[in-house]
Order: structure tokens, then C-alpha cells, then sequence
């Protein structure tokens, strides 16, 4: 079992206050949690053009969670009111066949 997470930074040049720019992130972090991720802004919340969002989520393999590291950093990429400017991803290996 991987716990997977990516934390990703988006610039957002169109953005003239706060507000344009919760609705761009708000955007896609409603994309994304229709993939049944779980996402939340985790740094920059003072700058008008500038966020940092976290992904994580559960996969059973290496490959799968690969395969949605791939469609977050697409989706990311593919919002044309925000270019991805960041991106850092991080996988821990879990037995799940543990003694608990």
C-alpha cells in the first residue's frame, strides 16, 4: 500500500485580489476532488498570484499512484487560468500485512 502526496505551486497572473484568486484555486480543488483526492492550500495565502496546494491520497502500487501523480500534474498543468510553476511528489511504502 503507497500513501501518496504532491504539493504543487500555481501561478495565477490574472488574479488582482484574493478573491480572484480563491476562485481559481477553488477550481481546481474541486477538479481534483472529483478524483476522490484529498487537497487543501497549505501555504501562500496572503499572495494574490501565488498558491501552494496538497494532494494526498491511497493507492495499492507504485504504478497506480504514478498513474494519478500523472493526471494531477495534467489537470494542474491544463487550467488555463493558473500556470504550474512547482511540483514535488513523495510515496511511503506500507505493509499492509502487518501485525497491528
Amino acid at each position: 500500500m503507497i500513501v501518496a502526496v504532491a504539493l504543487f505551486e500555481l501561478h495565477i497572473p490574472y488574479a488582482q485580489s484574493l478573491k480572484d484568486k480563491r476562485m481559481i484555486v477553488r477550481s481546481v480543488r474541486d477538479k481534483l476532488r472529483n478524483l476522490d483526492l484529498s487537497v487543501k492550500e497549505v501555504a501562500l495565502h496572503d499572495l494574490h498570484q501565488r498558491a501552494r496546494l496538497a494532494v494526498s491520497f491511497v493507492a495499492l502500487d507504485n504504478a497506480a499512484a504514478d498513474a494519478v501523480f500523472e493526471k494531477i500534474q495534467n489537470l494542474a498543468s491544463s487550467n488555463g487560468d493558473a500556470t504550474l510553476v512547482g511540483w514535488t511528489t513523495e510515496k511511503l511504502d506500507f505493509d499492509e500485512n502487518v501485525a497491528l
